[in-house]
Parts: structure tokens; sequence; C-alpha cells
């Protein structure tokens, strides 16, 4: 089976998807209301409709979808007969789009078998359009779902969900908040960094993050300064790509695996717990990736190329912590209303989160975990 997407960008890059939909008689578009309102969606709503015959939409996917979600939106479908799945919204849109690609297939595995690990085999064609820049799910093999009654979430991996098309298209970025800039900004920053560092990363994960962070470095400061700055935007989709590609051939490590529980828990928007967790997190694996953290480094915009290797690991780690207070991002757990008295049930949890943990490039025990959550409450670091 190919698994290779076809990538179109730019701006107006969705002006005539016709030679896409040559052959389509029945669509399904997943998105949700604040998405389906944006004048560039309604456009290719309207598109859509003069082309297929059969157009179904799906506009209930709520932000950190559980496996309860995406049964009900299954259940509410008109019809699983579709030839098209296109997904149009921020990562969680996109991880229901690929899920939905899988089960609107005759005798594919149902969601709970999927969730208890069986393979598919097979999907449905599917074009996936981001409308953030972060999570870089329209490049990834995941999708990510909440599991309420054990507060975390899970990945349901397979190649097979790799859409045969993605378009990345600035304008569709523009109507962003810009607090949801800049935390899906540090979302694609944590899955670069992370593969980049990570035990399993290669020559071709290497490759895509560092092109990535080179573009997110350049831009995603700029698309909050000047929102309508569309080849800031565009670079910014493309670091996300990367970042979901980096994932794809590599895998995240402990960021991802401390954020968990606080996306499963307590509802902490993903990227507003990635970015809490990124400079503390970078800090304690900088010992171990001193040379990957010294090439990251000299892509920053104003990198003081003659620092040795060690300084350079140093100042990135400081950088990062810097970009995240610039952002205006929380940066400790207190100010969201968690209290220490959590670390006990955060420890384990992270520490659970084993497909993860493995890819950290250092031993990581329980006391580290502790040790770098307690980074996050300042009240008790006085």
């Amino acid at each position: 089976m190919n698994i290779n997407s076809t990538v179109i960008s730019g701006f107006q890059a969705l002006n005539d998807l016709s030679y896409l939909l040559q052959g389509k008689e029945k669509a399904l578009l997943v998105t949700d209301k604040n998405i389906e309102g944006i004048p560039a969606v309604q456009t290719l709503i309207a598109q859509l409709k003069q082309q297929i015959a059969s157009l179904s939409i799906v506009n209930t996917v709520p932000p950190e979808p559980s496996q309860h979600d995406v049964a009900a939106i299954v259940a509410a479908l008109p019809s699983t007969d579709v030839d098209l799945v296109i997904g149009v919204g921020g990562g969680s849109v996109l991880d229901v789009a690929k899920l939905l690609s899988i089960l609107c297939v005759e005798g594919a595995p149902t969601l709970d078998a999927l969730l208890a690990g069986e393979k598919p085999q097979t999907r449905t064609t599917s074009l996936l359009i981001p409308t953030t820049a972060g999570t870089g799910s329209e490049a990834t093999p995941n999708a990510i779902l909440a599991i309420p009654e054990k507060e975390t979430k899970v990945g349901i991996i397979s190649p097979v969900m790799l859409p045969d098309y993605v378009a990345l298209v600035p304008e569709l970025t523009t109507s962003m908040p810009p607090h949801i800039a800049s935390s899906t900004g540090i979302d694609a920053l944590c899955h670069l960094i992370e593969c980049f560092t990570a035990t399993v990363s290669n020559p071709v994960s290497d490759n895509y993050a560092l092109i990535g962070m080179k573009k997110l470095f350049a831009s995603l400061e700029t698309t909050l300064a000047e929102p309508d700055n569309l080849e800031a935007r565009l670079n910014m989709l493309w670091a996300s790509y990367y970042g979901g590609a980096s994932i794809a051939h590599a895998g995240t490590h402990l960021v991802h695996a401390m954020s968990y529980p606080l996306g499963g828990k307590y509802h902490l928007p993903h990227g507003v717990a990635n970015a809490i967790l990124l400079a503390p997190c970078m800090r304690f694996v900088r010992p171990a990736a001193v040379s990957k953290f010294a090439q990251v480094y000299d892509l920053l915009p104003d990198a003081d190329t003659s620092l040795d290797d060690e300084a350079k690991s140093h100042a990135l780690v400081a950088y990062f912590a810097a970009l995240v207070k610039r952002l205006k991002l929380p940066a400790s757990l207190e100010e969201l209303g968690i209290g220490p008295d959590h670390l006990p049930y955060l420890v384990e949890a992270a520490l659970d989160v084993q497909r993860l943990m493995k890819n950290v490039p250092m031993k990581v025990g329980a006391d580290d975990v502790r040790n770098v959550y307690l980074t996050l409450f300042p009240a008790l670091n006085h």
C-alpha cells in the first residue's frame, strides 16, 4: 500500500481541487463548527458540493476527543460508504478524520479493536488540510484519543492512516487566535526537538527536524506580530508538517510522555502542557544531547556561533524558556490551579507512557520525572 502523501501548498492552493476529486461520488468532510465558518472553508464546501454528488459534513469534533466522541460520530454518520474523507481543522479534527478514513471501509476493524491494538489494512482516500500550525497530524501515522476512564491519552498508530493528499494553505491559519498560534507552534517545536534528540532518531528524521526548526525559529514570532503575513504562516505550516514527518520516522520522548497526564486528567490543551514542560525537560536531557543542541542553537536567527558546543547547548535551553515567556504561555502548573499534591499521580502516569519514555536519550527514573515536574511548582523551589 502506498503511504506517500502528495502535498500541495501555497496561497489559494484549494482553488482548484477538481483533479483530486475526479471519480469521487461520496465524500465525508470532518471539521468543527468554528472552522466550518471560515470563508475559505465555506468556499471549499461550495466547490465540493459542485463536484461531488453526495457530501456529508461532520462538524462536531471536540477539542481533545475521546474514544466515546469518535464512537458517537461514527454512530451518527448517515452512511459509512464514502470514497473520500476530507479533514479540515486542528490536530483533533485531523486525527478523527484519519480514524474515519479507516472506519469507513467495509470489514474494517472496529474502534475498540483499533484501541486494543488490531492493525488496519486499508483506508478510503483521504485529504487532510490543517488550520493550525502545530500538531503535524497530517504527516503522522498517529491518532491520539483521550481515555477518560483511565485519565490518560492513547495513540492508535498505523502507517495506513497517512493520507493520500495534504494541503498546506496559509490563509486557513489566519483565524487562529494568538494563544492557539503560540501553543500549537510550541507543540511543533517539541515534535522537532524531541525527534531530533530521541534514541530512535536517524538521518531521515534528523533532516526533517533541522529543516522544520529553521523555518519555525524564523517564522513563529513573525506570525504573531504580523497575523496576515502569509509567507510566515506557510513556513509555520511546513515546520509543523516536518514535525509530523519527524514523528513518522522517529518519535517524541520526555515532553510528550510527561504532558499526556496533564491533558488526560486535567484537560490542559496539548500545546500548553508541552510549552510548560519544554525548557525543564530539555534542561534534563541536555547533557546527553550537547552536540545536537549545539546544531539546533546554530539555527536561531541571532545565534552566537563563536560559542563552544557546551555553551550553545545551555543557550538553547535558555532560549526555549525565554520563548515560552515571550509567547505569554504558562510556565508553571500553579498558574493553572494544579498543586504539588498531584505529583505522585503525575510521576506514575508519565512513567506509564513507556512507548515514549524509551526514546529519551538517557536513563529516566521516577526521581528524575518527579524533579522535572517539581520545577513547575515555583513556590516549592524558593
